[in-house]
């Protein structure tokens, strides 16, 4: 193991670490969001809608069509929100639950914009023609419905990548450039309400919230997608310093850059990844780190799967990096003494591995749970072996394929007690939990039925 790679250095502390996002931001957000929706349905009452299904007809159907309407654009930009990498809630939520809920949020929209256009048409064409001639018609001359028949058209591209079926057939790389048309598409379904929406012009508190909601969803993509991205990277200026092989198809990247004690990260985070060495560059993929943060030094290492991770193998040193980030919040910030225990299958080690170099734990203090298929895939046994030495951490690899619903290998599966044996300070320890979705909910579960405490029990998903 070089010098570069100590992973105890606890010259990392001096890294500038992000501030904890306020307890009460989880309310907030759960909060913020139903309001919105209540105050779009305030806002359709207010212009008629209740009095219009009252009265039955065509006018029910299209106020029903308005109502769902209405839901569909709130939704729509809440889900944008939801990703715009905003810190604060990164903080406060974690992207894979920003990620669950973006899907929920997605899925909901989009429902409620296909009964919208459904609704919409059978209440204009009642009594005067068929519904698609009125459906062309309301495409063909009503101002912005050719732009929002675009827009659905590109929603519905995304939502249909979305599934999980399909999801699992798509590469990442593909998946997540097909995933940006959605930006496109929500700027070309919502004009339409501007120019023609009765609940949008006929009112100017509907029109001063839903230029504020445009507003300020605008504001955070530019500002945290694009804005502090580029300002970063101009800051940092991150370079391939080396490449490192650590096992079959696991490779480490090792990165310097400017200033990097200025840049607000903690191990067990994440960031996007872009390397500037050619064709395909322009595809993100997100890498944890491996090792905690230095001030003079950052590492990622990746797991050979798709056509973005396999060519890190072939990066040379030098090579420019664009990155965005950190996000995640598999950290430390809750930690608050006791034992540690964490749990890894596979690749998702690498965080892990970060975090027991943070982690300000006493000696003997951590038992690390290491899930692998074969003895081959265990990897950065040197490293293990230096925390075994250097911080007493336990090191207990659990070897074989895993059987049925369990998160243990086949000869294991089965034994409820295996948890607790392997670590007896598991129900008073902080859990960290990383690795494949199906897998570390499993491991979730056990931990829980271990007497763990939820609020003490620590997840990130790799999963996409």
């Amino acid at each position: 193991m070089t010098a570069t790679a100590v992973p105890g250095n606890t010259r990392a502390a001096a890294h500038r670490r992000p501030r904890a996002a306020p307890r009460w931001w989880r309310s907030a957000g759960g909060a913020a969001a139903g309001l919105s929706l209540l105050v779009v349905t305030a806002l359709w009452a207010g212009n008629g809608g209740p009095s219009q299904i009252a009265g039955g007809g065509s006018a029910a159907i299209t106020a029903v069509a308005r109502l769902a309407g209405l839901w569909a654009s709130d939704l729509l930009l809440l889900q944008v929100l939801l990703m715009a990498r905003i810190p604060m809630v990164e903080r406060a939520f974690g992207q894979d639950r920003l990620a669950r809920w973006h899907r929920w949020t997605g899925f909901t929209s989009f429902w409620l914009m296909v009964l919208h256009i459904v609704t919409i048409t059978v209440g204009y064409a009642a009594g005067t023609t068929n519904v698609f001639a009125q459906f062309w018609d309301l495409v063909r001359t009503y101002p912005g419905m050719l732009l929002a028949a675009a827009g659905t058209v590109l929603l519905l591209l995304v939502v249909g990548t979305s599934i999980r079926a399909a999801r699992r057939k798509t590469r990442y790389e593909s998946w997540h450039l097909l995933h940006l048309y959605a930006y496109l598409g929500v700027g070309l379904a919502l004009p339409h309400q501007i120019w023609t929406g009765s609940d949008f012009t006929a009112s100017p508190l509907a029109r001063a919230y839903w230029w504020t909601l445009y507003a300020v969803t605008a504001a955070a993509v530019l500002t945290y997608r694009i804005g502090l991205p580029a300002w970063r990277n101009r800051r940092h200026r991150l370079v391939v310093s080396r490449i490192v092989p650590e096992g079959p198809g696991l490779t480490s990247v090792y990165l310097t850059g400017s200033n990097l004690e200025s840049l607000p990260v903690r191990a067990g985070q994440f960031f996007h990844w872009r390397f500037l060495d050619g064709p395909g560059w322009t595809r993100s993929n997100p890498f944890s780190l491996s090792a905690t943060p230095r001030p003079d030094m950052l590492r990622i290492t990746v797991k050979s799967q798709g056509d973005g991770s396999a060519r890190i193998a072939t990066l040379k040193p030098g090579t420019k990096v664009f990155f965005e980030g950190p996000y995640g919040k598999l950290t430390g910030e809750t930690y608050d003494g006791g034992p540690v225990v964490l749990m890894a299958c596979g690749i998702g080690i690498t965080p892990l591995l970060s975090l027991l170099g943070e982690l300000p734990y006493r000696h003997g203090g951590a038992t690390l749970i290491y899930r692998a298929r074969s003895e081959a895939d265990l990897a950065f046994r040197g490293e293990l072996e230096w925390f075994a030495e250097q911080r007493g951490v336990r090191v207990v690899p659990l070897v074989g394929h895993r059987a049925g619903s369990s998160w243990l290998p086949a000869d294991l599966a089965g034994q409820s007690d295996v948890l607790r044996r392997i670590a007896p300070e598991i129900a008073a320890a902080q859990v960290y939990i990383c690795g494949p979705e199906e897998w570390a909910s499993l491991a979730r579960a056990a931990a829980r039925d271990a007497g763990v405490e939820p609020a003490r029990v620590h997840t990130e998903l790799f999963a996409w």
